[in-house]
Order: structure tokens, then C-alpha cells, then sequence
């Protein structure tokens, strides 16, 4: 396939440049300025004049198997038999919305994210590259504890309460003989629990150790839901790789991940706070003044806390934290807007935000979340230029076509036939 005289949105090169793009099986083949590549016997070209080829997005904060619910036991009684359909389902719209990575921070259910993961990497569904979670690790009356609101679900599990190192140790290790790539662990409190306020720490040091430990041993990664400072620091000092919110982070957790910058990354998930704030009561949830006061301090803090962690360097990627009934799935690239908004990021930063450092994310630099020679072709034709108006990845019309692992799964028009071109 070769994509003629399409602008590149490429490691944050500005203005766009005018290319020739060749992929060749699932990689880029090669990148060369305009008029440069010629169409050979059985390549096929497009010519791209007018559109704006890029990476495909990495959503880095995904819950695929979170129903867009507004409690927590909503997913957790939810039959595994309907709830797998339900996360087949978010797969093939975020790919349709042009994610072609995601970043789980924590499935539904134990075996959740690896089955689902397991069957896009089959080829029996769509959907995007997926890093599988496990379910939160929590501590007994913690955030997502539902035993504290009388209700056992069993063995169908919204996070898994545990208490000290040795039982955090164990959890860890039955994840991962499951299968997992990422554990995640819950050392703070939330926004949205206010009987266990943001700043609150829950987990105990030697527990966090305890996981990372376990994860190092076995080459897997760690994320951390962390709003209080002191969780921030503790996650980051032994281990932790990914920081979720940091919505506290005083200025020794942010010297601490400016120290650990190269290694660390940082995920405010802005949308999940935003909209609970701004949106929530077009779902009918209420919130008291006391609450939406308490949110919006929440999400104050984390605006410049995030600005602060920019200027320092740090990588700060976009993920919405999206699954809510007031944040629900396939509003994922309103999350690039919020960067440029709230943020101060140029439309270019958060594009290479979401796209070169997802890849970074994923783990999977040398390959994943760029247009070079050599790269795995995640690519998404855009009609129009985001880097202008990073507000139209919002609309899954413009984007003209899709492609993972060099296979399209939504063909520019050229390619379709013409009752495909009709219906579309």
C-alpha cells in the first residue's frame, strides 16, 4: 500500500511535511518526501492530497471492560457471559475512534482483559493492541471495596481487597500466572469517594513494595492509582511505572518524578473529573455544592500540577479514565482537547503525547506510535489537519480510514466498492 502526497503528523515536526508513506506486510517500509515513491506492480496507491496521515492513538488509561456505569457493583454483578460481549464491544469502538493501543488500568473482572486481549491478537475480533490489567488491587475498605457497601459479588470482582505485603504478594502472583501484562494497585483515595478523600494514602509502603517486587521478577509493569502526595511518592520510590492523577503531588512527589522522568509516566485521566464535574447531571447523577466543590478543587489541582510536571519535562499522557455513565467510552480523543485547553499543550504536543510517547507507554518505542521505516503501520488517514484543530479526532467521520498491523479495518473510499461508497 502506498500513500501518496499525504501531510505527516510526525514527532512533533511542524509545519506538516508533504510524503510518500509504503507499507509493506504490517510495517512502514519506507517514508520519503512527495512524488518521491513510485507505485510498483502489485502495490496499491492513494493519493492522500488534502488529508493528514499520523500514528494511531494509544489510549493510556483504558477500562474496555468498564460498562459505562455509575456504580461500581453495576459491572460487578453483570453475568462474565454478557460482560465479555460488552468489552468486545468498546474494543471495536475505540478502534473505530482511532485508538489502535490501549493501556489497561484495570479490568472488570479477573480474566477479563487477558481473554479479550487474547482474542484480538487472534484475529477472531477487533480491536486495539491491548496491554492487559488486572483487577484493582485494593486494601479492606478502600476505594472500590464493595464489601463496605454490603455487597459480595463472589468471585465476579470490581477490585480485590487485600491486606499486608503477604497477601498483596499473592494476588500479584495469581495475576500473573493468568496472564497479565500490567498490575494495577489502588495506595489513595478518589474524587468520587468522599468518605475517602483524594488525599488520603491506603496502602501501606511494604504492601506497594510488595507488588512491584513481584512485577519486576516476571518483566511486568505496574500502575498506580495515586492521587495523594504521599502515594505518589512511595509508588514512584519503589517502582511504580505509571502514575494515575497525582492530583496531590506536592513538591517533593513532583521533584521525585522529574528525577524518575525517563523511566516514569504520568496519566491525569482529566476527562473522568471534568465531566463528573460539568456533565454528570445530564445522566442524572446529583452532586451536592459540598461535592461539586470538593471535584472541582480536585481537578484544579491537577491542572496545575500537570502544567507544572510539563514545564519539568515529565511525561504527561493523555487517557480519560473512560467507563462512566458521566464519561463514557468513545469520547477518548476529547482528552487531546483537554491537554490543549486546560493543559497548555499545543495541538502538536498532544498529538506526539498520545501517539510517540504511547508508544513509549506500551513499551514498545523502537516500533509503535510513529511514521518511520522499520515501524508497525498504525495509521490513521484524517480529512482535515488536527494539528489546526485537534477538536476534529473527536469525529470518527473524519477519519477517512483506519489501519492496524497493516491491515485496514475502515477503507479509505478509493478502496470500497460502490455500494460501499453508497452506504458510506
Amino acid at each position: 500500500m502506498l500513500f501518496r502526497n499525504a501531510k505527516l503528523v510526525d514527532d512533533g515536526v511542524a509545519p506538516l511535511r508533504v510524503h510518500d508513506v509504503l507499507v509493506s506486510g504490517n510495517r512502514i517500509a519506507e517514508v520519503a518526501p512527495a512524488g518521491t515513491l513510485r507505485a510498483r506492480p502489485g502495490v496499491e496507491s492513494i493519493d492522500c492530497s488534502g488529508l493528514t496521515l499520523m500514528p494511531g492513538l494509544v489510549e493510556s488509561h483504558a477500562h474496555l471492560s468498564f460498562i459505562d456505569h455509575a456504580m461500581p457493583h453495576e459491572m460487578s454483578v453483570l453475568p462474565p457471559e454478557e460482560h465479555v460481549l460488552a468489552t468486545l464491544k468498546h474494543a471495536k469502538l475505540y478502534l473505530e475512534s482511532g485508538f489502535t493501543s490501549c493501556f489497561s488500568a484495570a479490568a472488570a473482572k479477573p480474566r477479563m482483559d487477558i481473554a479479550v486481549r487474547n482474542a484480538i491478537d487472534a484475529g477472531d475480533f477487533p480491536g486495539p493492541r491491548l496491554l492487559a490489567a488486572s483487577v484493582q488491587l485494593t486494601v479492606t475498605a478502600g476505594v472500590g471495596d464493595l464489601r463496605q457497601t454490603h455487597l459480595d459479588p463472589g468471585e465476579a470482582m470490581y477490585t480485590l481487597p487485600c491486606d499486608g505485603p503477604i497477601a498483596f504478594r499473592r494476588a500479584a502472583r495469581e495475576a500473573i500466572r493468568e496472564g497479565v501484562d500490567v498490575i494495577k494497585i489502588v495506595p489513595s483515595g478518589d474524587t468520587s469517594t468522599p468518605h475517602i478523600p483524594s488525599g488520603q494514602t491506603l496502602m501501606a509502603e511494604d504492601e506497594i513494595a510488595a507488588v512491584t517486587a513481584v512485577a519486576r521478577a516476571h518483566g511486568k509493569r505496574v500502575a498506580a492509582h495515586a492521587r495523594s502526595a504521599e502515594s505518589v511518592k512511595l509508588s514512584v520510590r519503589h517502582g511504580v511505572d505509571v502514575i494515575y492523577h497525582a492530583t496531590c503531588a506536592d513538591e517533593e512527589a513532583r521533584d521525585l518524578l522529574e528525577a524518575n522522568k525517563d523511566r516514569i509516566f504520568v496519566a491525569p485521566a482529566l476527562s473522568v473529573t471534568w465531566t463528573r464535574l460539568h456533565e454528570a447531571g445530564k445522566f442524572g447523577l446529583p452532586a451536592s455544592d459540598a461535592a461539586k466543590a470538593r471535584i472541582a478543587r480536585d481537578l484544579e489541582m491537577t491542572i496545575e500540577c500537570m502544567r507544572d510536571l510539563k514545564r519539568r519535562g515529565v511525561r504527561v499522557l493523555p487517557g480519560g479514565d473512560y467507563g462512566f455513565r458521566w464519561n463514557p467510552h468513545g469520547n477518548n480523543a476529547r482528552d487531546l482537547q483537554f491537554f490543549v485547553d486546560l493543559l497548555g499543550f499545543t495541538p502538536m504536543e498532544a498529538l506526539t503525547a498520545a501517539t510517540k510517547w504511547g508508544g513509549e507507554i506500551m513499551g514498545r518505542s523502537e516500533e509503535l506510535g510513529q511514521i518511520r521505516a522499520g515501524f508497525l503501520a498504525d495509521l490513521l488517514l484524517v480529512d482535515g489537519d488536527p494539528v489546526a484543530d485537534i477538536r476534529i479526532l473527536q469525529d470518527r467521520r473524519r477519519l477517512v480510514a483506519i489501519m492496524k498491523d497493516g491491515v485496514f479495518h475502515k477503507a479509505p473510499p478509493s478502496r470500497l466498492t460502490a455500494p460501499q461508497r453508497a452506504a458510506a
